[in-house]
């Protein structure tokens, strides 16, 4: 078991640096903090490595059943619920900025000016915030004063007093889900239709841009599945104690840690303007070191 704490510890290490590095570069040049669609990509990093750091603290406090106090426990797991739901919305908006560049491209620099994506990002943090808000409101009304001092081990299911709780959540995560992958499935289609009349550079450049969007819709899958794991993990607790670490386990490396890596995946690595900046950065670091 100790092996395998081990290796997520690695993991999150690696994905941490290499987000780091990947925001440092966002940041060396203007052209990436005035475009929106660069903007949504250090929010989607920025709340990666929040998320990261608290899920990977919970995940071994969970291992090795530590208790803290319910109030502390609702701290975090306010950030972390707010986080959770920032990158799939911010994906969904990223998704709707290609889709207005492909589509709308007279209307692109109206629709995505630098005050329109402030205005997005207050959007996405509000709308993430909403599934929080109405888990926590329900506790509130619901948890006595003392149990706010208690130590437990903190899960999200010490939150859930009574069953319709999680069923209600899970109606908010659902539909949030559906919301979510109508608007993937809408901008895949019509920049679809844009690709096949396309000819030329503006064929290449479209097709770039659906391939973009297929990879969004499979990060946004893995996140969106993250969703439902604590309901699937409650139910195999009632089962077998060794098979819930298992589970839950798996669940971390496949629906948190993968969706996280695919973001340098996406824009790190295949932005050419992103890439080329990211290797300068990355060769002067290494001749001033020398």
């Amino acid at each position: 078991m100790n092996d395998k704490i081990m290796l997520i510890q690695v993991f999150v290490v690696l994905f941490l640096c290499i987000n780091l590095l990947l925001i440092t570069t966002f940041f060396t040049k203007e052209v990436f903090y005035t475009t929106m669609r660069y903007v949504l990509f250090a929010v989607t990093l920025m709340s990666d490595c929040l998320f990261l750091f608290l899920t990977d603290i919970l995940f071994i406090l969970n291992f090795y059943r530590c208790p803290m106090k319910v109030w502390l426990c609702i701290t975090i797991y306010i950030i972390s619920s707010l986080y959770m739901f920032v990158t799939p919305v911010t994906l969904t908006a990223m998704t709707l900025e290609r889709y207005v560049a492909i589509c709308l491209p007279l209307r692109h620099a109206e629709l995505c000016s630098p005050r329109s994506t402030l205005h997005s990002i207050l959007i996405i943090h509000i709308l993430s915030s909403l599934p929080c808000i109405v888990f926590l409101s329900i506790f509130f009304s619901l948890a006595s004063y003392s149990s706010y001092t208690q130590g437990r081990v903190c899960t999200v299911e010490i939150f859930i007093i009574h069953t319709w709780q999680g069923h209600l959540t899970s109606a908010i995560n659902q539909f949030y889900f559906l919301i979510m992958c109508i608007t993937i499935v809408f901008a895949y289609v019509k920049i679809m239709r844009v690709a096949k009349a396309a000819s030329g550079e503006d064929k290449k450049s479209t097709w770039r841009g659906l391939r973009t969007v297929g990879l969004h819709a499979l990060q946004l899958l893995l996140c969106l599945i993250q969703l439902w794991c604590p309901f699937i993990e409650a139910a195999v607790l009632q089962i077998n104690l060794m098979l819930f670490i298992n589970v839950r386990y798996f669940n971390y490396i496949t629906f948190i840690l993968a969706p996280r890596c695919l973001s340098p995946l996406i824009y790190g690595l295949r932005d050419e303007m992103f890439f080329h900046a990211l290797k300068r950065f990355a060769l002067c670091g290494l001749r001033k070191k020398h």
